[in-house]
């Protein structure tokens, strides 16, 4: 298994297969628009700037289960994310990453990875490109201090 068994929802509610990011290098990471991360939005953006064009995806899953700090609806929180940080890169629709209503997709993740819950908002999965997980990130890790893991799987 890997994370391209999964499928995910679009913001727009549509089913998207992981496997489209086949032979990808992907970093999962769950975020919020008002977080005292969330000013990691720039960071990401300008290291999917500087590598997507080598196959390398940054996959944002908006959540609002930490402190309520997502709580726009998606379109509300795309504006904040556009505007404010200017990202380009892909968000899916918003969803829990822990507790009973946890997305399967966060469930794999936390399971093989020691099975420890998800502390806070901006948690970083790095993905290679088989699909298998490399490494799990706490929150206060920059995307600056994994960009050389992802350059070693470019």
């Amino acid at each position: 298994m890997s994370v391209y068994d999964f499928t995910v929802l679009s913001q727009k509610g549509e089913e998207v297969s992981l496997s489209t990011y086949s032979g990808k290098v992907l970093l999962i990471v769950n975020t919020a628009t008002h977080c005292g991360f969330t000013p990691q939005y720039k960071g990401l953006e300008a290291m999917y700037k500087k590598y997507k064009e080598q196959g390398f995806e940054i996959l944002d899953f908006p959540c609002n289960q930490f402190a309520f700090q997502a709580f726009e609806n998606d379109e509300g929180i795309n504006k904040v994310c556009e505007r404010k940080f200017g990202t380009t890169f892909t968000r899916f629709k918003k969803i829990k990453v822990n507790g009973k209503d946890a997305d399967p997709l966060y469930n794999y993740l936390t399971s093989e990875t020691g099975g420890e819950k998800i502390g806070w908002n901006f948690t970083k999965f790095l993905i290679g490109k088989d699909g298998n997980i490399v490494k799990r990130y706490p929150s206060k890790v920059t995307p600056a201090e994994i960009e050389a893991d992802i350059e070693a799987l470019l």
